[in-house]
């Protein structure tokens, strides 16, 4: 076991409901700790620039419009595997398949207003928490 931290974004569909401290509570009572967290609205740039890995995938401009649609919470979480125990929490990407009591299969509307992004390794936690956030920003 190993002591990580994780990129957490809530997306536009659950900021738009009002289900930020509900989202957050799942996350908080599977063990993981929000060390850093913020609201902000990012731009068709930013998203673009943040989904640049999917940029010649077909959904690419659909994902990052649904991104600059309102406003997001990004926050960093800390715990034991978190990037792991943080992907099991957020269910499938397609609500449909997901797990009962995932984010995603409590929450999400939709594929596309699915709810939550995770980073998907260690390596891009690093990457896309330096993004949104500078080491005067993560408590923990």
């Amino acid at each position: 076991m190993s002591l990580q931290r994780t990129l957490s974004i809530l997306k536009p569909d659950v900021t738009r409901r009002n289900l930020t401290g509900k989202v957050n509570a799942k996350i908080e009572e599977s063990g993981l700790h929000i060390v850093a967290q913020k609201r902000l609205f990012l731009t068709k740039e930013q998203a673009q620039q943040f989904y640049a890995v999917h940029a010649e995938r077909a959904f690419f401009n659909d994902l990052c419009d649904s991104m600059c649609a309102g406003p997001i919470v990004a926050q960093v979480l800390e715990g034991e595997n978190a990037v792991s125990h943080y992907r099991d929490i957020m269910g499938a990407t397609n609500p449909a398949n997901a797990a009962e009591g995932t984010i995603r299969r409590d929450f999400a509307e939709s594929i596309e207003a699915n709810s939550v992004h995770g980073s998907d390794s260690l390596e891009n936690a690093q990457i896309e928490t330096a993004f949104f956030f500078s080491q005067l920003e993560l408590v923990g």
